[in-house]
């Protein structure tokens, strides 16, 4: 079985970030997670089966991570995996695969997830600031995750050179 935990995996290892539209309760935590983890179990690129693991963080974000020093992910294996979380998203009834939205931080707790043009207006009004902390869920390495470019304030990310 090829499936490992998800700190057992190298820094060098491929990431997807998926961010639900909203947090999601335990049961559909659960759920997800069940599903995914079925997924991963059969997971494979040319028929090799593929290292992977996942984790869910904050209720809202559903890492999926691939070791591609062993087996590297094919194009047909990615896009079974975009396919499946499209379809997840419609059992569970939560958008899943949409990277156009903005999610930042709104005070220590609170994940606000907003469009782009909505977080611009945010950012010229000043509601938001190169201080406030965003999610670049356009990371595709664990390491850079692991090393805290992920949860980072806006100015360390693309965040802001495309809203400051």
């Amino acid at each position: 079985m090829p499936r490992v935990k998800f700190d057992q995996l190298p820094k060098e290892s491929r990431v997807w970030i998926f961010s639900a539209e909203r947090p999601l309760v335990d049961k559909e935590q659960a759920g997800l997670l069940d599903e995914v983890d079925q997924f991963l179990d059969q997971w494979a690129s040319h028929d090799t089966p593929l290292f992977a693991a996942r984790e869910i963080r904050y209720e809202q974000f559903l890492f999926v991570a691939v070791d591609d020093r062993r087996v590297g992910p094919s194009g047909c294996s990615i896009d079974s995996l975009v396919r499946k979380m499209k379809e997840l998203q419609d059992a569970f009834g939560v958008e899943l695969v949409n990277h156009a939205p903005v999610l930042f931080r709104r005070g220590d707790d609170e994940i606000v997830r907003v469009a782009r043009d909505e977080f611009a207006e945010l950012a010229n009004a000043g509601s938001v600031t190169p201080d406030t902390t965003v999610f670049d869920n356009t990371l595709t390495r664990l390491g850079d995750i692991r090393e805290g470019r992920w949860e980072t304030r806006a100015s360390d990310s693309w965040h802001g050179r495309t809203f400051f």
